[in-house]
C-alpha cells in the first residue's frame, strides 16, 4: 500500500512543500512517482519520516539526520535509540518547568517587596534545561530558512550558541513581562523586541513581509513552538504573534 503526498502530509502535520524539499536533498525520496507526477510513500518512507520529525524535535538539523539515516542499519535499534532521547528530552522539559515556575516565583516575590531577583544574582538558574538554538532550528515548514539556520550553527562555538540562546529566552521573558504589564503587541516597547528578532532573522536571509507574518502564525499553530511560548507564561505565543503581524504591517509594507 502507498500513500499520495497530500495523504501523508496530512498525516504527518508536514507541509508537502517541506516533503518535497526533503525528496530534494536526498533525505526522503518517495517510493515512487506516478504518471501524473506525484509523489507516493510506502511503509519504509513513513517509518523514515518518523525518525526525522523526531530528530528535528529533538533539535538535529536536516545535514546530521541524513548522515544519522545513511548510517544506521537496524530500524528497531535506531527507534530505541530515539527513545532514550526522547525520554532525556521530557527530562529536561520538566527542568525547564521548574525553571520557569522559580522564575515567575522570584519575579513575584521581588515586586512585592521590592528585593532583587535571586535568579538573577546566580543567573545560570535561569537557563536550568534550556537547550541552544532549539527554538530557531525548529523550523521544518521552513526548509530553506532551517538549511540558513543549521549553516550558522555549524559555525558557531558552544558558547557563542549558549550566548545567543541566552539573549533568545530573555527576549521571551521581556516579552512575557511587556504582556503581563498589559502593554498592546503594537505597541513601540513590544515593537523593538520584534525589531531586534526582525534584524537577527535576517542576518541568515532575507524575509518578506508575508513569510515573517506566517513564521510569526507558527508560534501559534506549531504545536512544539506554542509549547515553548507557553512555558514562559500562558497566552505569549498569541502575542508574539500578533507582535509580529504589527511589525509586518507597519513596518515591512
Amino acid at each position: 500500500m502507498d500513500w499520495p503526498i497530500a495523504e501523508v502530509a496530512r498525516m504527518s502535520g508536514v507541509t508537502a512543500r517541506t516533503l518535497r524539499h526533503y525528496d530534494e536533498i536526498g533525505l526522503l525520496p518517495p517510493a515512487r512517482i506516478g504518471a501524473n507526477g506525484h509523489r507516493y510513500y510506502e511503509e519504509h518512507q513513513l517509518l523514515l519520516l518518523q525518525q526525522i520529525l523526531v530528530l528535528r524535535a529533538l533539535g538535529v538539523g536536516l545535514p546530521e539526520i541524513g548522515r544519522v539515516l545513511a548510517e544506521q542499519v537496524d530500524e528497531v535499534e535506531a527507534l530505541r535509540g530515539h527513545h532514550r532521547r526522547l525520554l532525556a528530552e521530557r527530562d529536561r522539559l520538566d527542568a525547564l518547568a521548574g525553571t520557569v515556575s522559580r522564575t515567575i516565583a522570584e519575579l513575584e516575590q521581588s515586586r512585592k517587596d521590592g528585593q532583587p531577583m535571586t535568579a538573577i544574582n546566580r543567573p545560570e538558574n535561569l537557563f536550568e534545561g534550556v537547550q541552544p538554538s532549539q527554538y530557531e532550528e525548529n523550523l521544518r515548514d521552513f526548509p530553506v530558512l532551517a538549511e540558513a539556520v543549521g549553516r550558522r550553527a555549524a559555525t558557531m562555538s558552544p558558547a557563542e550558541a549558549e550566548a545567543g540562546h541566552r539573549e533568545r529566552t530573555a527576549q521571551m521573558i521581556r516579552l512575557a513581562e511587556l504582556m503581563a504589564a498589559g502593554t498592546p503587541a503594537d505597541a513601540e516597547p513590544v515593537q523593538a523586541e520584534i525589531d531586534a528578532q526582525y534584524r537577527a532573522l535576517t542576518e541568515l536571509r532575507a524575509v518578506s513581509a508575508d513569510e515573517y507574518r506566517t513564521i510569526g502564525r507558527s508560534c501559534v499553530d506549531n504545536e512544539q513552538w506554542r509549547a515553548a511560548y507557553e512555558a514562559i507564561a500562558p497566552g505569549l505565543a498569541a502575542y508574539q504573534r500578533d507582535a509580529m503581524e504589527a511589525y509586518a504591517t507597519t513596518r515591512l509594507g
